[in-house]
């Protein structure tokens, strides 16, 4: 008897505990579907594809809708915004000028020809990594068929951009002061022979060089890389001209900067790519600072939507900032030259800068970010031979010279902004 009375009162306790659980479902679905209390929850649901993902388990809208779900009708599930959000990352590196002295060229000379591979023994293995690396080919690689020439009508070997294709560099810069160089020596054969060797390079490797060409046709040509599902485009210009201009239509032989001309052709690519940089040639030689023709040039082209700006052109360091959404890079210095630093102090030293680039792609619309400035500052050295190394694996120097040639650049590259990181 004991036993069957324990027995039925165990029976009632669980009837009532179900009977609550089952009152607390019904008052929490009349709660739900009170007008108030429901409008709240499909306010928050309807732009929250976190709320909607945990919802239904899903990760799309699509998948969304498929979903039967009992507590919210079709027409609200309708409405439902379930964002699907991407993210794609890349990273890109960038030096400064390649000025092709023939104390440079002469010291690299071989029993066969040129090579210049050995420059970038230090800074190789640091540029390989990165998806894509920018630099400026100053002086014109019109080849040793012509006759190579020194400042102040450069003509170089084109093994000097072997070497920068070796070391890993597959975005370059063409137009700048010099792409004119030797055209009342040579006539238009050094751009000629300039334009062939990058055609060849991008035919076989996807490098893309512009800047200079040798046709309306190849000037207005649409090229464009791609790296992890990142479409890129780079555009080249210059507004300093050494007195050199190409003859009367033929203005493609180098890329004159001009806002009309910058507008059409970003409008030719912003819509084709994710990522658009722009090259500019710009600027005073042998200053620091930006100067007011750069800062209103990289407005303008923050303005018109490009992602970055690479200025050049002074030899010397200068800031970098960030202007609206665009990252804008205004010197970077010498890479390699022979240039007298007894005359100008800082012409030996410039800077790889490197960047992650972060493309977001929520619902079909694209957007660019930026994380990781870096600046790591370089030095041109010369023993027998020209070898550009990073400030931290100088030998020559003094560490106290090291020390405050670092502080005092750093202070430069910062100057404008302190998202940059500098290293030695």
């Amino acid at each position: 008897p004991m036993a069957a009375t324990r027995q039925v009162s165990n029976m009632k306790t669980v009837t009532k505990i179900f009977m609550a659980l089952d009152l607390l479902a019904i008052a929490g679905f009349l709660v739900l579907y009170l007008p108030f209390t429901r409008e709240k929850i499909e306010t928050a649901l309807a732009d929250n594809s976190a709320l909607c993902s945990i919802l239904y388990m899903k990760e799309t809208e699509s998948e969304a809708k498929e979903t039967k779900v009992e507590l919210i009708d079709a027409e609200t599930l309708a409405s439902l915004k379930c964002s699907d959000v991407q993210e794609t990352r890349i990273t890109m590196i960038m030096t400064g000028d390649a000025l092709i002295h023939n104390s440079v060229y002469n010291s690299h000379k071989t029993s066969t020809g040129y090579d210049f591979t050995d420059i970038f023994d230090y800074v190789k293995p640091i540029v390989m990594p990165y998806d894509l690396a920018y630099y400026n080919q100053e002086t014109i690689l019109g080849g040793t068929e012509l006759g190579l020439s020194n400042y102040p009508q450069f003509n170089s070997p084109q093994e000097v951009g072997d070497a920068f294709v070796d070391a890993g560099f597959n975005l370059v810069s063409l137009a700048n002061n010099h792409t004119l160089d030797g055209r009342y020596r040579y006539g238009n054969k050094a751009l000629i022979n300039s334009r062939a060797y990058w055609d060849a390079w991008y035919e076989k490797e996807g490098i893309i060089a512009t800047g200079s060409w040798t046709s309306w046709e190849e000037r207005d040509r649409i090229i464009i890389g791609e790296v992890k599902g990142v479409t890129y485009a780079m555009l080249s210009y210059t507004t300093v001209y050494n007195m050199l201009y190409p003859p009367k239509g033929q203005e493609y032989l180098t890329n004159f900067y001009s806002e009309e001309k910058a507008k059409a052709d970003v409008e030719a690519y912003r819509d084709k790519v994710d990522l658009l940089i722009v090259a500019m040639h710009w600027g005073v030689d042998y200053i620091l600072t930006p100067n007011a023709s750069e800062k209103k040039i990289a407005q303008y082209l923050s303005s018109l939507g490009v992602d970055i700006v690479i200025g050049n052109h002074g030899h010397y360091l200068q800031p970098i900032d960030m202007v609206g959404d665009t990252l804008v890079l205004y010197g970077l210095g010498n890479f390699v030259s022979a240039q007298n630093e007894d005359h100008h102090p800082y012409c030996l030293t410039g800077a790889l800068a490197s960047v992650d680039i972060i493309k977001s792609e929520t619902d079909g619309e694209v957007k660019i970010s930026f994380e990781n400035v870096r600046a790591q500052l370089l030095y041109t050295q010369k023993n027998n031979k020209f070898k550009v190394v990073p400030y931290s694996q100088l030998k020559t120097r003094t560490s106290r010279n090291n020390a405050a040639m670092y502080e005092k650049f750093k202070k430069v590259l910062t100057e404008l902004w302190d998202g940059v990181e500098v290293i030695e």
